[in-house]
């Protein structure tokens, strides 16, 4: 008899997690097809406006790591200057003992440091503007509207075990983590957060998410 309940549990809980992952990849085509309707013509402007002002490329192409560690080009308006040839370096190489058992709570990212916000990159980045062009990504089914922060692939790749259960979802434009952390909170926190939304995740908590972000 326990088995038998055992059962229909398991088979319930699947049948819901099916059903949560269909009704919001629906969601994610539909709000992004109106979206990105609703929002062409600004997104003209501003594809315009950078290519006078700044020159190309209009849009910032950069690798990051998607659900189940699938990688993908995320698309954002450019904001800052074009990188130079020399390219960021992260983890440093050979990397810290301490990379073996997972990412860090504490590192650095060392990027192109010759690289600054343009007057229209500062203008974009102020109203989130910026993030336009990854309605595209969530049509394509690279990202979700709510979901953990898109991940680095230089950083992904050392995950451990309990990290990359952050990777069984696809990333998010907000999330979880997003709203309840601060700026400033440790890379662990980041993840906890994260793995505890993959744990409950619901519609309803979507939809929380979704207004705080707003």
């Amino acid at each position: 008899m326990e088995l038998l309940q055992s059962v229909k549990y398991k088979s319930t809980y699947f049948m819901r997690v099916h059903f949560y992952f269909f009704i919001k990849r629906l969601f994610d085509i539909l709000m992004s097809g109106v979206l990105i309707l609703l929002f062409s013509l600004p997104s003209i402007y501003i594809a315009y406006k950078i290519y006078k002002r700044e020159g190309k490329p209009v849009i910032f192409k950069e690798t990051y790591a998607g659900k189940n560690h699938r990688l993908f080009r995320m698309y954002t308006f450019r904001i800052k200057t074009p990188k130079r040839q020399l390219i960021k370096s992260l983890p440093p190489h050979p990397f810290p003992g301490n990379w073996q058992q997972g990412v860090p709570d504490k590192f650095n990212f060392k990027g192109d440091r010759d690289t600054f916000y343009t007057v229209t990159g500062l203008e974009l980045k102020k109203y989130f503007l910026h993030h336009l062009p990854q309605l595209w990504n969530i049509l394509k089914g690279d990202m979700s509207f709510v979901g953990p922060k898109p991940e680095r692939m230089e950083i992904a790749s050392y995950y451990n075990r309990y990290q990359a259960n952050r990777l069984k979802v696809r990333p998010g434009i907000t999330g979880y983590a997003q709203i309840n952390l601060k700026e400033r909170a440790g890379y662990n926190d980041m993840i906890h957060h994260d793995i505890y939304y993959i744990e409950h995740f619901s519609p309803l908590l979507d939809i929380k998410i979704l207004y705080r972000s707003f």
